[in-house]
């Protein structure tokens, strides 16, 4: 079967069946402030909110005196190459490229979810790519007057059903944004699919479900009217990994690897950079080292960057042991 190869990089275009398949595995591609990146590092404005007064006629407007305040995203990159047999490449009447694209968006999309949700130690650039939601919750951030813990919420895992806990811990989960002056009418909960069973169980005290499953193909799931998402990455992990399992009863004590997580926020405070799109190479069997084994070589990468605007935007709950 006759082959054509392109040695360069050759990006997915928005729209792409690649894109598509990382922005259903990722809520943070997918739902989170997106922010275009023409270098490693960029400046973006925390968006505090302006205020705004009533002016009579004839006299001088008020001026806004919050504080204007940044954060710094820079771009990690992410990516795989895999050696494919020149006999697989020929033989096969699919496109194996193509379907091996697709099955790195989906472990992309799950990875970069669990960088962005619930890696639980400090940003190393590597194996920790950025300061995750989970950990900027359980840590001090004085830039905002946030104090450690203020918006962590925890369930242990044999109590969802016990007098209301559950359905207690979701409210209040909620609450800590709502009245935090940096919700808005978009805000979202964030869940691990793990929690689908439970949820689907829990009524309130007059026995109405509180989950609503979407009527339409394409619409969320709803959770006390708000939107709820769903992302495998959404559960403590370590390192940022595509392959976490979350154990529902919870795995351990607090920052456990697997304990699942749900969040409640404001997209508009969690910021997406992007350097670069998904991007891909195939590098011929016939050059260089590859010749030897006859094996065609795909690359695939993608640069991405992420940090908080206010960490008071966002909240977590997570479900432990003890």
């Amino acid at each position: 079967m006759a082959r054509n190869t392109m040695e360069a990089w050759l990006r997915d275009e928005q729209g792409s069946d690649v894109i598509k398949r990382i922005e259903y595995y990722s809520v943070a591609e997918s739902r989170f402030r997106s922010v275009p990146m023409s270098g490693a590092t960029k400046t973006e404005p925390r968006m505090a909110d302006m205020s705004v007064a009533v002016v009579a006629k004839g006299s001088a407007y008020g001026e806004d005196t919050a504080t204007n305040d940044e954060v710094l995203l820079t771009a990690i990159k992410f990516g795989s190459a895999l050696r494919i047999a020149e006999e697989d490449i020929d033989d096969q009447i699919a496109n194996i490229i193509e379907a091996k694209k697709l099955s790195w968006a989906s472990s992309f999309g799950v990875l970069f979810d669990n960088a962005v949700l619930g890696t639980s130690a400090a940003a190393n650039g590597t194996t920790v790519p950025f300061t995750s939601i989970y950990k900027a919750i359980i840590t001090v951030d004085a830039a905002v007057g946030y104090t450690a813990n203020a918006n962590y919420n925890s369930i242990v895992g044999t109590t969802w059903n016990t007098g209301g806990a559950g359905y207690d811990a979701l409210s209040d989960l909620a609450s800590d944004v709502e009245g935090s002056g940096y919700g808005a009418p978009s805000n979202v909960y964030v869940a691990h699919p793990v929690f689908r069973g439970i949820l689907r169980k829990m009524k309130d005290a007059d026995g109405t479900p509180i989950f609503t499953s979407s009527p339409r193909q394409g619409d969320p799931d709803t959770l006390f009217g708000y939107p709820i998402l769903w992302s495998s990455g959404a559960v403590v992990t370590a390192t940022a990994t595509a392959g976490q399992a979350a154990t529902i009863g919870g795995a351990g004590v607090k920052s456990t690897a697997g304990n699942p997580l749900i969040f409640f926020g404001n997209p508009d405070f969690a910021i997406v950079g992007k350097r670069s799109g998904v991007e891909s190479v195939v590098i011929d069997g016939r050059d260089g080292l590859s010749a030897l084994t006859d094996e065609t070589i795909l690359k695939v990468r993608a640069r991405r960057a992420f940090t908080l605007g206010n960490v008071k935007a966002w909240a977590v709950l997570e479900v432990v042991t003890a």
